[in-house]
């Protein structure tokens, strides 16, 4: 990366010091971890390039926009609405919360029992290592558990500008209501941040574009069916963490481009794996960039990953926003009608989700499921149980793998992936 990024690191008021730490822990973990891959596709230069650049040239993009009067939202859910943010001519990214960093700083704010996803946004920003949340004219919070809902309450004075959003728990009519008030409520602000009134047109405008950006991860998810597998799981996973930071018309594109090289691959029975390797989906909690451990661990094992039924993989990504409607309150109920069916562990009771699984588990051809657990994330770990025995009772062999991001437990979780993979080939 360029070092012409630096007086933009110090304008933006990052920490030098730290953050060139995390680059040089960053740079080396990302060439080991994916470009040393045999038999990539070539279209994953693009997404290579991007994370090179992931701290330089996107950012210099943000600032740029800022410059010309865009404004930058930044937030750590797939619940923001990012139809709306395009309609308003914003731009949404994701933020740092992927690695531990500063821990000790983070835990004077927070219990040491608290969720590393937590912990890692708080550490990033603690530090001022996280360009995307300087770059941001505003952080938006989301309350999808306890550990979020309370923390928001210290990180607001942490960032500049924090506007929290309230998230239903339910599925029932009354859920839906909240989620409807709160839509219109970020709509509401966003018109005030902006300066600009929500007009039909320009919302379904927003809708178009990330309608497209999701169709483009629908269909690479399908190609994912193939055996061989076309792609590997980690870079799978790259695509639909890239998904939260790149500019989205140029994202679709380049997702379709891969799509097309996919076609291509598959028509010649060509994969990143032989023909029946062992094929698993990971299915749990959110993996945000630098967060590769786990699937580093397991396609090392001599599996490859089909999908993800992530926030960060099919559960983000699941369902279309229908364009239909003639005037804002339609849309803004087909922006409620899409976001509700996403089968995040918040929602009690949440039977879609353990049907979602088994499906993309079916559909995927997947020998087994490994359900990742964030230590102290409690819905998802409380939901794994259910998960991993409707799974096991419809015959799809199921390992539950509880972490964090430190690499201390990284022997222990290798052993007992290859010892599941050994069971997927007998």
């Amino acid at each position: 990366m360029s070092d012409d990024y630096r007086s933009m690191w110090q304008e933006l008021g990052l920490d030098l010091d730290a953050h060139d730490a995390l680059l040089g822990v960053l740079g080396p973990l990302y060439e080991q971890t994916f470009t040393r891959q045999p038999n990539r596709p070539g279209g994953m230069k693009y997404f290579d390039f991007v994370m090179s650049e992931v701290h330089g040239l996107r950012i210099k993009e943000l600032m740029d926009a800022r410059q010309s009067g865009r404004k930058v939202v930044g937030a750590f859910c797939t619940f923001v609405p990012e139809e709306i943010v395009l309609a308003l001519d914003g731009i949404l990214v994701g933020l740092c919360a992927g690695a531990e960093f500063a821990t000790e700083e983070a835990e004077k704010y927070l219990p040491r029992n608290t969720c590393a996803l937590i912990k890692g946004a708080f550490g990033f920003a603690l530090a001022r290592v996280c360009p995307y949340l300087c770059a941001s004219d505003v952080v938006v919070g989301e309350n999808t558990c306890d550990g979020k809902k309370k923390a928001y309450e210290i990180f607001g004075g942490l960032v500049p500008n924090l506007y929290v959003m309230d998230l239903p728990q339910t599925k029932r009519a009354e859920g839906r209501a909240l989620m409807r008030a709160e839509f219109a409520r970020f709509a509401s602000y966003m018109e005030e941040l902006t300066g600009r009134p929500l007009t039909v047109q320009a919302l379904k405008r927003g809708i178009a574009t990330v309608n497209a950006k999701r169709s483009a991860m629908h269909r690479l998810a399908r190609l994912r069916a193939a055996d061989p597998s076309p792609i590997s799981g980690l870079d799978g996973l790259l695509m639909n963490q890239v998904f939260f930071y790149d500019d989205p018309v140029r994202f679709t594109a380049s997702v379709n481009t891969i799509c097309d090289e996919l076609e291509a691959r598959i028509a010649r029975g060509e994969g990143v794996a032989a023909k029946g390797t062992p094929r698993v989906v990971i299915s749990g909690c959110p993996m945000a960039v630098p967060n590769w451990k786990l699937p580093a661990i397991v396609e090392a094992a001599g599996a490859v990953i089909v999908g993800e039924e992530s926030c960060v993989g099919d559960r983000g990504t699941q369902g279309l926003t229908a364009d239909d409607g003639n005037s804002l309150d339609e849309l803004l109920d087909a922006l409620v009608d899409r976001y509700m069916g996403i089968d995040c562990a918040i929602f009690s009771p949440n039977p879609t989700r353990v049907a979602h699984v088994s499906r993309m588990a079916s559909e995927l051809g997947a020998d087994g499921v490994i359900h990742y657990g964030l230590q102290f994330c409690a819905p998802y770990q409380i939901e794994a149980g259910p998960v991993e025995r409707r799974l096991e009772d419809e015959g799809v062999p199921t390992l539950r793998i509880d972490t964090d991001y430190g690499q201390e437990d990284v022997g222990q979780i290798r052993t007992r992936v290859e010892a599941f993979v050994e069971r997927l080939r007998g």
